[in-house]
Order: C-alpha cells, then structure tokens, then sequence
C-alpha cells in the first residue's frame, strides 16, 4: 500500500478519534453509542483516571485535555505542522493510556485501544513525505 495514503489514513484516524470523544463529552452521539453523553460525566471520569489532582483541578484538566484533542486533531486534518502535531498527540493519548492504566487498571486502556494510537500517532510523527498538508504550502521552496 502506498505509504502517502496510509499517512492520509492515520492523520485522519487519529483527528476523529479525538473530536468523536469531543463530540461524545458535549452529548452529540445518541446516548446508545456514547461513553459519557455529557461535560459532567467526562468530568466524573476525568477524576477518576487523575486520582493524583486535586478535585477543585478536574474541570481544567478537562478542558486543556478538550482543547488540546480539538487543536491536534485540526492541525493533522490540514497537514499543519504535521510532524509535531503526531508526536504531541502520541504524547496525549500515552498520557491517557497511563492515567487509566495507573488508577483502574490496564484493561481499559487495551479496550480503547489508547496505546495503540498512541504507537499510531508516533509513527505518524515519523513519515516526513508530505501528501495534501497545508506545510506543502507554507513550506514551498521559492523559485527564482
């Protein structure tokens, strides 16, 4: 398989998988499909898998954490700063895959798969061919 095509292929896997749990955390998915439905729930879960923070701290934690998934998941839809934006978001999702390892176990984050588009995120911080990025445009050699 083409590589472009599988770097196409992660950028955007790993860009909806963010905003679907955005979309989920604000009650955008039918309640039969959602994990949380809403910000309260997201929240409860927040503290659970941050069992390290201080309570009055939970609701800014989950909004960096929203912010950052909304952010990331853009700039590897555009192809902006794609490199970086991989390896941050690899570095999300480890974070995420270690906060529900370390307070409810490792299963969940195996369910989630959180590891493995962790791995998914960082390989894709490795693939330097640039395919329908807006860095083709911003970084387009001048000629003279």
């Amino acid at each position: 398989m083409n590589t472009r095509i599988i770097k196409l292929f992660l950028r955007f896997a790993i860009s909806f998988g963010f905003l679907s749990a955005v979309a989920d955390r604000f009650g955008f998915w039918n309640k039969e499909v959602s994990v949380w439905g809403n910000w309260n729930n997201f929240l409860q879960y927040t503290e659970l898998i941050n069992p390290w923070f201080p309570n009055s701290i939970i609701p800014s934690i989950g909004i960096i954490a929203t912010l950052a998934e909304i952010v990331l998941a853009i700039g590897l839809i555009i192809g902006f700063k794609t490199e970086l934006f991989a390896k941050l978001s690899g570095f999300l999702m480890l974070s995420f895959a270690l906060s529900m390892t370390f307070s409810t176990g490792i299963k969940g984050a195996f369910d989630y798969s959180v590891f493995s588009a962790s791995a998914g995120a960082f390989a894709l911080s490795l693939m330097k061919e640039k395919y329908l990025e807006l860095d083709n445009l911003i970084n387009k050699p001048k000629t003279k």
